[in-house]
């Protein structure tokens, strides 16, 4: 039996980031989507009264007349926010960080806005570390260094040393890295401290009854991007999306582009989830701006969309994947393989490369279970890996299909390339994915407790920007 206690802890970890998505609970809990885009301003037809309020509650005139003088191309290049210096280099060193990620290559007027951006950036984080201070949240080194090494090892496949190296190389620092770890560390200690959320059982009954009508319907896993274009920006702000996508389409394997970018550039308030709306039911599609429903319905599992015009600005998509809600998805069986592999040496040329992928073929068809794999190997100089759980859905997309109509025993055409050498899959057995998808309890008021402590998040980080003292200078 899981007492209270436990249960608590793990909804604590759940709702810190130490978990599910904070963004898919939307989709379970059924309830409004984040609004993704301001709605559009009417257009201009000739002088209007001032009654006519495009600013919220700031009832502002439709026609203000400017009294002095504003060059937008004039950018000031650092700030300080209530005290605390945010220096040119430490905005300089950021943004050589974020282009040297992603081989970005920018226009003088490209770089001012990133610059932009970074800044904003920076001064969310200078009001995070000081609002954690402030109530006497502490991080030590110790643990800012322990998580920076953990993310190099696990994002970058880099030693300390070697990370070091590459900072330095691109025009960045391990100090401008760790004070974003920093920041990250004392804003999730911050939120476990002053946000209490609890979700009632009555509540998560009622999804989980609402879950279960919507069983066979099709539900949508999409991310967005959303950028604001107001005034006469619209062709500046198209052309900014479109570069972000051609950054995104050169990722490169198991790199999360399309968070990156949502988390440092996204207007919607899905930045802080990498963008993820989570799984949308066809209620909850409804509730985006049409021409994003067209585009979602319209678009294949892991395939971008954009830019895309909204209300108010541009958006790009990111289908992750589809399913239907209580039905078992082939995709999900999970498979026990065996691969055979030959590398190519150095220097071999396309008729030898040809001559070795033809025998490989020819032997590979003769494999008549995995027991054979050995015996195959061993002439073709082969190596064998084993893996035994293997989703369909997680494999390449080119080799899905193949896999989803493959008999135990049998083996794939052989695939590769002159770098990786050739390969061939042999599938060794297969368990059928599961038909129930309805989640349990607690993982729907573990989900519900995270959506409501990300909009307090929100909530609270809007806050300390309006009552901060910025000054640029």
């Amino acid at each position: 039996m899981v007492t209270t206690t436990t249960r608590k802890t793990a909804r604590t970890m759940r709702r810190f980031g130490f978990g599910t998505m904070l963004a898919a609970s939307l989709a379970m809990a059924g309830g409004s989507i984040a609004q993704t885009a301001p709605d559009a301003a009417p257009q201009d037809s000739g002088p209007q009264p001032s009654s006519v309020d495009r600013g919220g509650n700031l009832n502002l005139p439709s026609n203000p007349e400017i009294f002095g003088k504003v060059d937008p191309n004039v950018r000031k290049p650092t700030a300080i926010v209530n005290g605390t210096v945010i220096t040119g280099t430490d905005v300089d060193q950021r943004l050589a960080f974020l282009l040297a990620a992603r081989d970005m290559k920018l226009s003088e007027q490209e770089m001012a806005q990133y610059r932009l951006l970074v800044i904003r950036q920076l001064i969310d984080e200078t009001l995070q570390i000081q609002e954690a201070k402030t109530a006497d949240v502490k991080i030590s080194l110790e643990e800012v260094n322990k998580s920076y090494d953990s993310i190099v090892r696990s994002n970058f496949g880099k030693s300390t040393a070697d990370m070091r190296t590459y900072l330095r190389s691109v025009g960045s620092s391990e100090r401008s890295f760790k004070r974003q770890v920093e920041a990250e560390l004392s804003w999730n200690r911050y939120l476990r401290r002053k946000v209490d959320i609890s979700v009632g059982d009555e509540e998560v009954q009622a999804i989980i009854d609402k879950l279960k009508k919507q069983q066979g319907t099709t539900e949508y896993h999409v991310r967005e991007i959303y950028l604001s274009a107001g005034g006469d920006r619209s062709q500046e702000v198209f052309a900014q999306e479109q570069q972000i996508m051609a950054s995104i389409q050169k990722r490169e394997k198991g790199e999360d582009s399309f968070g990156y970018y949502a988390g440092a550039m996204s207007e919607a308030s899905t930045r802080s989830t990498g963008g993820d709306l989570g799984w949308l039911n066809e209620n909850q599609l409804a509730q985006l701006p049409p021409a994003l429903v067209e585009a979602i319905r319209n678009m294949q599992p892991e395939h971008l969309a954009g830019p895309i015009e909204v209300p108010g600005g541009f958006s790009i998509i990111y289908l992750v994947d589809t399913r239907k809600v209580g039905v078992a998805d082939p995709l999900d069986s999970r498979l026990t393989l065996k691969q055979l592999s030959v590398r190519f040496p150095d220097g071999i040329s396309q008729a030898q490369a040809d001559a070795r992928v033809t025998e490989f073929a020819k032997l590979s068809k003769t494999i008549r279970g995995c027991g054979e794999v050995a015996k195959v190997a061993s002439a073709l100089g082969a190596e064998v890996v084993d893996n035994d759980s293997v989703r369909i859905r997680d494999l390449p997309p080119a080799l899905r299909d193949i896999m989803a109509k493959l008999s135990v025993g049998e083996s794939t055409p052989p695939f590769g390339s002159a770098k990786d050498g050739i390969r061939s899959l042999v599938l060794c057995g297969r368990d059928e994915a599961s038909g129930s998808t309805v989640p349990g309890v607690e993982q729907v008021r573990g989900q519900m407790e995270n959506a409501r402590t990300n909009l307090r998040a929100n909530q609270l980080l809007r806050d300390l920007r309006r009552d901060a003292i910025i000054e640029y200078r």
